[in-house]
């Protein structure tokens, strides 16, 4: 049998949400950037399905709607140009997954980037969204100044969740140069029901 090659955080938050998708599921798309995620999640959400993707660069947006209209998904998304910390304001309801892949909008410049204040605030708005058993899955990029504080902040954040309610993970190299991505996922657990 082959070596499998470890692959990176956006291949391990992949693996996490496709299974945690079906047609009908509801998905919100943090940081959408070129709108590659946001497509990947229409497509496994369905026709009956919802993403909801933000971004705060018109740009993204634009680059966006671009590709979902190429691919005939745009009718499966709501595109929003305002910040993920507002996410509740546009979301009606309880969602199956939250995706973020933090940092800034590939191909442009690198001025403005996630920052940790807006994504902590993100966070917890995706966590008051997510159903039971829903899952959240943030990549964070270290590799930068902001993101090195991004980093941190989530990761306090993250140990902090009460494991009574939240199973929290941490998924990343130990022994690679140059800072690589990092992924943290939260799941919300499944109520438990006590007969009285």
């Amino acid at each position: 049998m082959p070596a499998r090659d470890f692959r990176s955080a956006r291949f391990w938050a992949a693996e996490l949400v496709e299974p945690a998708l079906f047609p009908g599921a509801r998905a919100v798309d943090a940081t959408m950037g070129n709108g590659k995620d946001t497509l990947w999640l229409c497509r496994l959400v369905g026709e009956t399905g919802r993403v909801f993707a933000f971004d705060v660069q018109p740009e993204a947006v634009a680059r966006t709607r671009a590709l979902l209209e190429a691919e005939g998904m745009s009718g499966r998304a709501a595109l929003f140009c305002e910040g993920h910390q507002r996410m509740a304001e546009f979301v009606p309801g309880p969602v199956d997954v939250v995706m973020f892949n933090l940092g800034w909008l590939p191909g442009a410049e690198h001025a403005v980037t996630t920052q940790a204040s807006t994504t902590l605030a993100a966070a917890e708005a995706a966590l008051a969204l997510l159903k039971p058993e829903g899952l959240m899955t943030i990549c964070a990029y270290p590799g930068h100044d902001e993101g090195a504080r991004e980093l941190e902040a989530l990761l306090a954040w993250a140990k902090a969740l009460d494991g009574r309610k939240w199973d929290a993970m941490l998924r990343c190299y130990l022994n690679q140069l140059g800072m690589p991505p990092q992924l943290i996922a939260v799941k919300r657990k499944k109520e438990k029901h006590t007969s009285t």
